[in-house]
């Protein structure tokens, strides 16, 4: 995992699981791999989910700012995961 952010104390500490990927020419799409490395920490962990952020480094991406949202999946082993991607 990239980042392993924790905040708080007792039960009110929060925990969050964050990979971070690079999408570059000549590659294919790395949801699909970068949601199944991040499902293996978030176990690990014993967290329900996490954050999968896919930075588009291909030479004929979109400009950021129309490439650049947010959605919701759910991994291979059933965690939300809010994916960033831009």
């Amino acid at each position: 995992m990239d980042l392993c952010l924790r905040y708080g104390h007792g039960d009110d500490e929060v925990v969050l699981g964050i990979e971070l990927t690079v999408w570059r020419d000549g590659e294919k799409d790395p949801l699909k791999e970068g949601l199944e490395q991040l499902d293996g920490y978030l176990c690990g962990l014993g967290l329900p989910g996490g954050w999968l952020v896919v930075f588009d480094r291909r030479g004929g991406a979109a400009p950021v700012s129309e490439r650049t949202g947010a959605t919701e999946v759910t991994s291979p082993g059933g965690r939300a995961i809010t994916v960033i991607r831009g």
